[in-house]
């Protein structure tokens, strides 16, 4: 596996291997790598000749107050466990590969990211937009893998794709959760033991959401409520989006009779928990299915259509 910082560098090597009619994949990361990401590595390495894996914390996606001087890293960690996944190349840019100068050019879609997760992280998903539309541009992917668990970011990628006409096809991969269903993120790292206990209650609240559903519960403002009271019967959880969507444009919806997402963001401690669940069949715009199963680690699969990173 050949690492890179330098985007010249990666351009020229790979554009001699797609001279050669060599098909590239991407998985866009930002690190602190599990079983997760390695899922998305293995869709890659499945369907491509060459994939490229990118580990970049991007800034821009951060807000002041937030975690990026302390978002976990461990280059040499992951470098080893990209090269035994069969990665060809790591590209892992500094800040200043990425943003030589101050970045006047932002890529947004804001009725997708100003919503949900976006609500509460005003300007995220602009950055998150802006660096995989960078990213695209530095590596010219045939395909790029991105993890169900981030439900709205994939819905952001896939429509500014479209949008802009981007010959990238975004292929989204189930979520890869504990045994105990929490799904696995580089942040479950920050939780102290009591909270990796009290975490649970996320992926609980998606099989109650399920259950009442199941039972007939069609109103998304009572399902909201609901699924908000079981998230405060755990004293160390702290609900900031509790949210029952259309599962293709992210809007609210007055009935549950179409698919729906369920879409949680939820602080323990200080850690800010994202899951989310389908309910009904659905693909996300664009053709990619995103209604499907759990991939568990250590148990087995939770019941019930799950979405994932």
């Amino acid at each position: 596996m050949r690492v890179f910082s330098s985007i010249d560098e990666l351009r020229h090597t790979l554009d001699a291997l797609k001279r050669q009619g060599r098909t590239v994949g991407l998985v866009p990361t930002m690190g602190y790598l599990h079983a997760g990401h390695m899922e998305l590595v293995a869709r890659a390495r499945a369907e491509n000749d060459i994939v490229v894996v990118s580990i970049f914390v991007n800034p821009l996606q951060f807000a002041p107050a937030e975690d990026l001087s302390k978002y976990p890293r461990d280059l040499e960690r992951d470098a080893a466990m990209l090269k035994q996944a069969g990665v060809n190349f790591l590209f892992s840019p500094g800040v200043e590969d990425m943003y030589p100068r101050p970045m006047l050019t932002v890529v947004d879609v804001p009725d997708l990211g100003c919503e949900l997760e976006g609500a509460v992280r005003p300007g995220h998903f602009a950055g998150v937009a802006t660096v995989v539309c960078k990213l695209f541009n530095i590596v010219q992917p045939q395909t790029a893998y991105f993890g169900e668990k981030d439900y709205q970011q994939v819905v952001i990628i896939k429509r500014m794709v479209d949008d802009l006409a981007v010959p990238v096809r975004v292929i989204s991969v189930p979520t890869v959760r504990d045994a105990d269903g929490l799904a696995l993120s580089s942040r479950n790292v920050y939780l102290s033991a009591a909270e990796r206990r009290a975490a649970v209650i996320v992926p609980q609240t998606l099989d109650e959401a399920e259950r009442l559903v199941a039972g007939g519960l069609t109103d998304p403002g009572k399902l909201e409520a609901k699924l908000t009271a079981f998230l405060n019967r755990e004293p160390l959880a702290k609900p900031e989006v509790v949210a029952v969507r259309d599962a293709s444009t992210l809007q609210p919806v007055t009935s549950i009779a179409e698919p729906v997402v369920i879409a949680l963001f939820v602080r323990v401690g200080s850690t800010r928990l994202l899951d989310n669940r389908v309910i009904g069949d659905n693909r996300i715009a664009g053709g990619n299915r995103v209604a499907g199963g759990n991939r568990i680690i250590g148990g087995r699969s939770l019941p019930g259509k799950g979405v994932a990173r």
